[in-house]
């Protein structure tokens, strides 16, 4: 007889939600008809209960996927169904508990008044109003415990936007909307989280608290009978325990959201559309280093961060293991139409596509930045890889790689075209969305989209936002006749792409390359030395597997810096395309030799350019800027190609550089590789 499966983690916090499910629904009837002087002990129970199911709550938070024994189908919608279990049971016991204090306090207060009367009278009327208390009390649990999963049911449906705030509620953070007892509010978009993007009368947009919201009923009811019950439920709010926010990407939205200002002013000069937004993920290229390429362009630890998860040592080939992912393509981006143009009030300095993988929760990897062209005569339609002499810049390279091994069922891509500006009144920059469009990757049944090319409608607003249209004025204009609705159709933003699968010769380049990365395809192959030049140093040539000392090679401790510089990576593109046509055909296929020429290379152009003092910093979308890097990388490259190497121009007094930092040379591989992203 084979032996029984153990469960695994989210299996038994499942078993155990149940459990205390039944002893809720068990309590809730013991409070509907509580027996004389039980109220205390029932009050007490329910925290002890309420307790255990946020200790729940905390442990199935705690889960993640690769604790499972054995695969679990539809993972994140059973973790995220048990935790809006939780979350009631937890607000259903905090409504019982106050109900039970406040029944407390009003017999404690009625029996304060009869003990001033006389002993006679307070004998007399004792039974008298005990009664008239439990019958009370009988009546109002029976009517809250009935009408609890009603008020929950009405309140969550997404139909519903129109709530009333049952309490006041100052904001705690950067993002929150203050609003007070009995305001009407919009609600926008209800999270899962419990923090839904509402609007108030004058137009404020922010997160409020589901917990301080009710459904707004328009009755025939009197303002005293209207204060009251508000009263009433402000206690409820007042005690009930905000849920800590869940989406690890809020910070950025907060900020779009809260500095909407600025775009409703522009909206309001007629200088952008009404469906313009401040761009979402600009704001989280903004917080720091963890979705650019150079992140995770790192090794990836295993679990246990004893070994690299994805790199791996192939002894017989004497070289890394290549590693197949789940979703490994090419997109073309084409072309974008209709886009709307913004006034004369502002002047655009950047019209670009920022995309990512995106599992409509999370952002699952870096996000890689496509410059767009376009011409005078046509400015409502941006182009990509432009025909130009020489080496197409990486920035304007519309043939983009994508790979992750994310098991998100709803994994896909999310585009957002976006534009740098300045106003001209005010010299203030800033970053819009002109649209954004989503692309799954994947079927209902789990099959890959089919390779081809894709038309994709722009929505307005930001990915937490539904039904805004880009410019709005177009509908409006539209008339009610089936042509007039369809040319108001064509006359929609759209974006053009196509998705490729990958050749042999692209197998063999992106299958080397991190589990989850998207970058140009124009500079895969540099990706490839590094990723060959970091095996080696990590997997074939450290003294000891267990050593976690610092490894001395310049090309690991900066070439990840070289990523996130667009024109340092096409320096590096064109002096090895410049020393590649001099090679013999033999050449070309020692793959030792290639690496260490690589390596020469690598030392005589762009190395040297990371501490000079006369290269600028690099900026976004300043032309200035941009255009000095650009003459001296160039007047750089040219003398290293004209004295044979970089070293004479390193020796002449006229070049300064910084001083010598440890950092130049020494790769932390445990400081810099990324912990496991598995649970994603």
């Amino acid at each position: 007889m084979s032996a029984r499966r153990a469960r695994g983690p989210l299996q038994r916090v499942r078993r155990r939600s149940r459990e205390l499910l039944e002893q809720v629904e068990a309590l809730r009837e013991e409070c509907a008809a509580p027996a004389p002087g039980q109220r205390e002990a029932l009050s007490l129970r329910c925290m002890q209960l309420k307790k255990l199911v946020d200790e729940n709550t905390n442990a199935l938070r705690d889960l993640k996927k690769a604790d499972e024994p054995a695969p679990v189908g539809n993972y994140n919608q059973r973790k995220e169904e048990e935790e809006k279990l939780l979350l009631k049971l937890s607000q259903q016991l905090q409504k019982l508990v106050l109900a039970l204090d406040q029944d407390n306090t009003t017999k404690k207060s009625s029996v304060d008044k009869h003990h001033q009367k006389g002993p006679q009278s307070e004998d007399e009327n004792e039974e008298e109003n005990e009664s008239e208390d439990e019958e009370s009390s009988e009546e109002k649990d029976s009517e809250e415990a009935e009408d609890d999963d009603d008020e929950d049911k009405l309140l969550d449906d997404p139909n519903v936007k129109e709530c009333i705030a049952v309490g006041n509620f100052d904001a705690q953070q950067e993002g929150d909307l203050t609003f007070t007892k009995g305001e009407i509010l919009f609600i926008h978009d209800k999270k899962a989280d419990g923090w839904w993007v509402a609007e108030n009368s004058r137009g404020e947009r922010g997160l409020v608290p589901r917990t301080y919201l009710a459904v707004h009923k328009e009755d025939d009811e009197s303002p005293e009978q209207s204060e009251e019950q508000v009263e009433v439920v402000d206690e409820t709010a007042d005690g009930t325990e905000i849920k800590k926010r869940t989406d690890s990407h809020w910070s950025a939205l907060r900020r779009a959201i809260t500095e909407s200002d600025t775009v409703e002013v522009l909206t309001t000069i007629g200088a952008v559309p009404a469906g313009f937004r401040l761009s979402t993920l600009f704001q989280l290229l903004e917080e720091g280093n963890q979705f650019r390429a150079s992140h995770f362009l790192q090794p990836e630890l295993t679990p246990s961060q004893l070994a690299f998860k994805d790199l791996v040592w192939d002894a017989e080939k004497d070289t890394i293991s290549p590693r197949p992912t789940r979703v490994s393509l090419i997109v073309t981006l084409c072309g974008c139409k209709m886009i709307p143009l913004p006034g004369v009030s502002i002047q655009v300095l950047s019209r670009h596509v920022r995309f990512c993988l995106f599992d409509g929760n999370r952002v699952l990897s870096n996000i890689h930045t496509v410059r767009a062209t376009w011409q005078p005569k046509a400015p409502q339609t941006w182009s990509f890889s432009p025909k130009v002499t020489g080496i197409l810049p990486s920035l304007l390279d519309g043939d983009c790689f994508v790979r992750s091994n994310s098991l998100a069922a709803d994994i896909g891509l999310l585009f957002e075209l976006g534009i740098t500006y300045i106003r001209n009144s005010t010299g203030e920059r800033g970053e819009l969305s002109c649209g954004w469009a989503f692309l799954k990757l994947f079927t209902s049944n789990g099959m890959p989209v089919p390779a081809k090319m894709y038309e994709l409608p722009l929505n307005g607003g930001t990915p937490c936002e539904r039904g805004v249209e880009v410019d709005p004025s177009i509908s409006r204009r539209a008339g009610s006749g089936v042509f007039q609705q369809f040319m108001a159709l064509k006359k929609q933003p759209v974006l053009l792409l196509k998705l490729r699968a990958l050749s042999m010769q692209s197998k063999d380049i992106l299958y080397l390359l991190p589990e989850t990365l998207i970058g140009s395809m124009c500079y895969s192959h540099l990706l490839l030395f590094y990723r060959q030049i970091l095996g080696d140093a990590l997997l074939k040539d450290r003294a000891s597997l267990q050593s976690t000392d610092l490894i001395c090679n310049p090309i690991l401790a900066t070439f990840p810096q070289l990523v996130d510089q667009p024109d340092l990576m096409d320096a590096l593109r064109s002096a090895w395309a410049d020393r590649e046509r001099t090679l013999k055909r033999s050449e070309k296929r020692d793959a030792e030799f290639l690496k260490s020429l690589f390596v020469l290379v690598y030392h005589d152009s762009v190395f040297p350019l990371l501490h000079s003092t006369v290269l600028p910093p690099y900026k976004w979308a300043e032309e200035e800027s941009e255009a000095l890097r650009w003459k001296v990388i160039a007047d750089f490259l040219r003398k290293s190609r004209e004295n044979d190497g970089a070293l004479q121009y390193l020796l002449a007094a006229e070049n300064t550089h910084t001083a010598f930092d440890i950092s130049e040379l020494a790769y932390d591989f445990l400081g810099e590789a990324r912990d496991d992203d598995s649970n994603v």
